[in-house]
């Protein structure tokens, strides 16, 4: 089977400033469909809040259960380094295993590589839900923060 690939080119006047159009992009992208990852535990009420949100909004996206398929080591320091975010942020601390593994005492002990290898050991260690799009990477569901990302 034969995959097509097509370019659009655009030429759209503008005297905004690059962020701007930077913005503008972004959102024409969102509106044709271009999907993001959506990592989420199926049955964690936030992720199915951020899901109904998402949904709600028409915003596309490729849907990952993050137990069934973890997040990889190169995964996560991809979406560390985009994120701009501080690694602890990525922990799950109100998990089960977070707190079995007394990790609110031991991860101040450790260096980063050793954290993002213990992350990518299980997806419940992970934070959720997680999206990450083409510049940008969220963690956790704050309605505010989804809707300024993407320009609802």
């Amino acid at each position: 089977k034969r995959q097509e690939v097509c370019t659009l080119h655009i030429t759209i006047p503008c005297s905004c400033g690059s962020s701007s159009w930077t913005n503008l992009i972004d959102r024409f992208k969102r509106k044709v469909g271009i999907s993001m990852l959506f990592l989420c535990y199926p049955k964690c009420s936030t992720c199915q809040r951020a899901q109904r949100w998402l949904d709600g909004h028409g915003i596309s996206y490729d849907l990952r259960d993050i137990k069934l398929e973890r997040p990889t080591l190169d995964e996560l320091k991809t979406w560390y380094a985009k994120s701009g975010l501080p690694l602890k942020r990525f922990f799950n601390t109100s998990g089960l295993i977070y707190k079995n593994m007394q990790l609110k005492e031991r991860l101040p002990e450790m260096v980063e590589g050793e954290q993002l290898m213990l992350l990518s050991s299980d997806g419940m260690l992970v934070k959720r839900p997680i999206l990450i799009g083409d510049g940008f990477v969220l963690v956790g569901f704050k309605e505010s923060e989804w809707a300024a990302e993407l320009g609802i």
